[in-house]
């Protein structure tokens, strides 16, 4: 009888813990999705409008048409787009070099690669911005592309070497008998086994480039280059103090891609995770 009821109790306890970190978490999602609905004195009145009667959708479509909102959107896209691809062409020789070759100083190199994920992008931002004006590369997409897949290549090898290595080597030796080279079996035999996990940690690395803020905003000074973080950043800068609605819109539309994408391709996430993705 105890047993059970200790049972219940944890059982209580752990439903309790995560809806209050639940409830943390969407508070302030659900805060700026109610500020952007709101008008500028329902924004300041006491007591607080938790939610507007009459929903402004207006403040979104004033958003779009009179900042770079959208704009920054399409910067945004075309730079994790094209991180992606050089992404995916780094992580894929590497990973399943890391997971099916043995060879001196293995471990290091794993061990390496987890200490440069460490380095945050702050620290490494005034030495960047001097190497990248003396070299004349401010404002220039494909020098930003290239520092974006040195930051988020080593963690993504580091998560598809794990999942290469929960590919049975039967399908290798397979391919190696039908007279297939190594890189022909990564890419006609393993790439198709591998798939849900190069879409689980491209899930993964566009969200981390869409909502890059430092290096985008030293390595560019013009407007018209923004992303959409830089791009929230300057209309923050630009903007009265009673535009705060206004603010809040540009905020939801600016994540919106990002909360579609997730919510569409979840099952990729948790399908790679089971399969043994994060597998050391």
């Amino acid at each position: 009888m105890n047993n059970i009821r200790g049972k219940i109790v944890r059982s209580v306890l752990y439903y309790f813990v995560g809806l209050v970190m639940v409830l943390f978490f969407l508070f302030p999602f659900f805060w700026v999705v109610s500020l952007s609905l709101k008008t500028i004195p329902e924004i300041f009145s006491t007591p607080i409008i938790w939610f507007s009667p009459k929903p402004q959708w207006s403040n979104y479509l004033y958003v779009i048409k009179h900042t770079r909102i959208f704009y920054n959107l399409l910067n945004s896209l075309l730079l994790v787009t094209a991180t992606l691809i050089c992404c995916t062409l780094i992580i894929l020789p590497a990973s399943y070099t890391l997971s099916r070759s043995k060879f001196k100083g293995k471990k290091t190199v794993m061990m390496g690669m987890m200490i440069f994920q460490m380095i945050s992008p702050v620290i490494i931002a005034i030495p960047l911005y001097r190497f990248f004006s003396a070299a004349h590369l401010i404002n220039n997409y494909p020098a930003l592309i290239a520092v974006y897949a040195a930051l988020y290549s080593p963690f993504a090898v580091w998560f598809m070497k794990g999942y290469f290595d929960s590919i049975p080597i039967a399908l290798d030796e397979a391919a190696k008998v039908d007279g297939c080279s190594r890189f022909r079996t990564l890419i006609s035999v393993l790439f198709p086994v591998a798939l849900p996990g190069v879409i689980s940690v491209s899930i993964l690395i566009a969200v981390q480039s869409w909502g890059q803020l430092i290096i985008p905003f030293i390595l560019l000074d013009r407007r018209e280059y923004y992303p959409v973080s830089v791009g929230l950043l300057d209309l923050q800068a630009s903007a009265e103090a009673v535009s705060v609605h206004l603010l809040a819109a540009s905020s939801i539309i600016a994540i919106a891609p990002v909360i579609i994408l997730f919510i569409v391709l979840q099952k990729f996430i948790i399908g790679a995770l089971t399969k043994g993705a994060v597998k050391g």
